[in-house]
């Protein structure tokens, strides 16, 4: 199994918008079931006073070969573009194996 793990800082105008970490968590949770191989996936929105971090993913994949799939999949790459990347400003990323 592999981890995906992202952490968000949100562009400065939309660090408080419910709506767009409503839309980035809907829009990537709504992914489970449509990529072979990713077997969980969830976003975190409400991040305690001491986060420095707007917005995190926490995905898993079967292997390391289903998160390489997962990147350049349609249905993936329509959600990071319009739900995700037009409000982030920062990107940091962890995949690991468990």
């Amino acid at each position: 199994m592999v981890k995906h793990i992202i952490l968000w800082k949100l562009k400065d105008e939309y660090a408080t918008s419910t709506d767009v970490k409503a839309g980035i968590k809907a829009g990537l949770e709504g992914l489970l079931g449509q990529i072979p191989g990713l077997t969980a996936i969830h976003v975190q929105t409400q991040g305690l006073a001491s986060s420095n971090a707007d917005v995190m993913l926490d995905s898993t994949f079967v292997d390391e070969a289903a998160l390489k799939a997962y990147a350049t999949h349609p249905a993936h790459v329509a959600v990071a573009d319009n739900n995700v990347r037009p409000y982030t400003q920062v990107r940091l990323c962890l995949d690991y194996e468990i």
